[in-house]
């Protein structure tokens, strides 16, 4: 639970340092990550508010991040609750609740996103890897553009 526990904080601790490419090294190769609205998901609709199906398309996000996109100057602040985890032969699942806030260089902090993580975690060479992570969001409505990962 521990191992569990620390890997989350390391998840949120990495976005908000804006450390995106040690943030990706957290995923196994063929994993996924999506971000998905609570309503999409009761009304069984597939629509994700972005979605990765290999950390190379993470780092490529991560790249056109750095290099291509224009977004907004800010700040993330993740406060991960409590992990609650399961263990099944040799996997493990995870959720915890998350708020994001954010702070944009006019002096602005807003709560930006809050939901849950629903993580699939494996063990590889003894350090324990993200295999999917689907980040549910309580809504879809995002206020500005939704360009660093949650």
């Amino acid at each position: 639970h521990l191992e569990v526990t620390m890997l989350f904080e390391e998840y949120g601790r990495l976005l908000d340092e804006d450390r995106l490419e040690d943030w990706t090294a957290l995923f196994m190769p063929d994993c996924l990550y999506e971000i998905i609205s609570r309503e999409n998901v009761e009304q069984n609709l597939p629509l994700s508010l972005m979605l990765c199906d290999s950390r190379d398309m993470l780092d490529d996000r991560v790249y056109s991040l750095r290099e291509a996109n224009v977004f907004n100057i800010h700040y993330d602040c993740h406060i991960i609750g409590p992990v609650r985890v399961t263990a099944q032969d040799g996997a493990w699942t995870a959720t915890a609740a998350y708020s994001l806030f954010q702070s944009i260089q006019a002096g602005e902090t807003r709560l930006f996103s809050v939901g849950r993580y629903h993580a699939e975690l494996k063990r590889v060479d003894g350090v324990l890897r993200i295999a999917k992570m689907r980040v549910l969001v309580d809504t879809g409505a995002i206020l500005t553009l939704l360009a660093t990962p949650i």
